[in-house]
């Protein structure tokens, strides 16, 4: 994402940047899909095994990816940005614009401090507090949805009881009472999932209209509204219409915060900014099945709150951001 988006003008990032999510799409519906059919036949295991093959592959392709012609003109290594460039014009059929590429005044490294300088402090603050609350929210939705299919526990109703062990099955006997998921759960999540480009065009429109601030402000509001919505009692297609919705405003958030954080940082801070925020999403995801897994069986209602409060804390924190990049030419 950081070499795409030092390479594209201001005026595409706002469009071409949320277009990625597409391809993101594309391997969540596919590993939905592999899971309904690797599962049942020959376990989970395989399942992770073949899920590998595509990271071993992309970091093959890693040595075809160009480095950013920005980045090197920043360290000084004029040279390798003109070859890259060059490159750029001979693939397009196009010849490179007159001029000389200019060697400014070698720039240190970003450093973690540069991150927590009085320049950036608040503005680090509340990307790192967005981050780490979106992807909470996100990874929250994906288990909330596996437990609302497994389990019925909207309308107040337990979950169901387990069966009478004397069968003998696996499944009773698991410590964790795993269930499996049949044909209509693994068409439920496939829908849900396929929420997360729905508003991909409504998103692109509202980040270049509205800015990046509003735009992540109203659609983290959304995200905590529908998440109390779940406790209305409805119909199992109800609740994957409340999943759809929710799948698609999380996936808005993401596209969004991608795009302001790749944005407000300089380009010697750049890939510094984006990676501690990259680690506080790790946070987030790690504290999200506690809440949807654990919390939501024990109470219901007190984790959907949960999950609301936090998405209201991160529309605050997008809204009172201190610097719009929108149409804001990268530093």
């Amino acid at each position: 994402l950081i070499i795409k988006t030092e390479f594209l003008p201001t005026k595409c990032r706002g469009y071409m940047l949320p277009l990625s999510q597409v391809f993101w799409l594309a391997g969540s519906l596919l590993i939905i899909g592999l899971a309904s059919v690797v599962n049942p036949t020959i376990g989970w295991r395989w399942l992770i095994r073949i899920a590998s093959i595509p990271g071993i592959l992309l970091i093959l392709a890693f040595k075809f990816i160009p480095e950013s012609a920005r980045y090197n003109v920043s360290t000084g290594n004029t040279a390798a940005a003109l070859a890259t460039l060059q490159s750029i014009a001979r693939m397009n059929r196009v010849a490179m614009p007159e001029g000389q590429l200019r060697e400014p005044p070698k720039e240190r490294r970003g450093r973690f401090k540069d991150l927590i300088h009085p320049k950036y402090l608040r503005t680090t603050l509340q990307i790192w507090i967005i981050w780490l609350g979106i992807a909470f929210a996100y990874y929250g939705v994906i288990l909330a949805s596996a437990e609302l299919l497994e389990r019925d526990l909207v309308c107040g109703s337990a979950a169901p009881a387990l069966l009478d062990s004397s069968n003998g099955s696996e499944e009773i006997h698991s410590p964790c009472h795993c269930h499996w998921f049949g044909p209509a759960a693994y068409r439920a999540m496939i829908i849900s999932t396929a929420g997360e480009i729905a508003l991909n065009p409504v998103n692109i429109l509202s980040i270049n209209l509205l800015g990046r601030r509003l735009s992540l402000c109203i659609t983290m509001g959304c995200t905590a509204l529908f998440f109390l919505l779940l406790n209305i009692c409805t119909s199992r297609a109800g609740v994957v219409g409340f999943l759809f919705m929710l799948r698609a405003l999380v996936s808005a958030n993401f596209n969004t915060i991608y795009i302001y954080t790749a944005e407000v940082y300089p380009t010697t801070m750049r890939a510094l900014g984006m990676g501690t925020s990259g680690a506080l999403c790790r946070v987030g995801a790690m504290v999200a099945p506690f809440i949807s897994q654990v919390l939501m069986n024990a109470s219901f209602m007190g984790a959907l709150c949960l999950f609301s409060s936090v998405c209201i804390i991160c529309a605050i924190s997008a809204v009172t951001l201190p610097i719009e990049t929108k149409g804001r030419a990268l530093q």
